[in-house]
């Protein structure tokens, strides 16, 4: 499904990926790479759609309504809280590993609880959400040009 709406599918599923549904958008990246999308676009539109939807984590937390976290992207008070104590102090370099499935979002939660520099946690999210998907792209175009 994802695939058949091309680089629109891919900014939806890399944006939704980094938010509210829990599913891995590198898969819709190899498709689109397998089925000759263009790389450069690919890789750009997987890190565009993902890092925006971080920055929309990142807003949530912001706002600080733990209910809104809990309800749209279901990451219980108590975890938040234990995230919080971890990220406390290491904010600017920390946002880099947004992109790490499972804890990512949390971060980038954590970072808005935190009322973190806004612009630190941009460019780290953008460079490490940009990094992850090069090194995926890069190896799913490996293994497509070995077949």
């Amino acid at each position: 499904m994802w695939i058949d709406l091309g680089y629109l599918g891919l900014f939806l599923a890399s944006f939704l990926a980094a938010t509210i549904i829990p599913f891995s958008s590198e898969f819709v990246l190899s498709g689109i790479l397998a089925a000759g999308g263009n790389p450069a676009l690919s890789l750009v539109t997987a890190t565009l759609g993902n890092w925006l939807g971080g920055l929309t984590s990142y807003w949530i937390g912001w706002l600080g309504k733990y209910e809104w976290i809990e309800k749209y992207l279901r990451i219980p008070k108590v975890k938040l809280e234990k995230w919080h104590k971890k990220v406390e102090g290491k904010e600017w370099w920390i946002a880099l590993f947004c992109w790490l499935p499972g804890v990512g979002d949390i971060i980038a939660v954590v970072l808005g609880l935190l009322k973190s520099n806004f612009w630190f946690a941009a460019t780290g999210m953008l460079a490490g959400k940009a990094l992850r998907y090069l090194v995926w792209g890069m190896l799913t175009l490996e293994i497509i040009s070995g077949l």
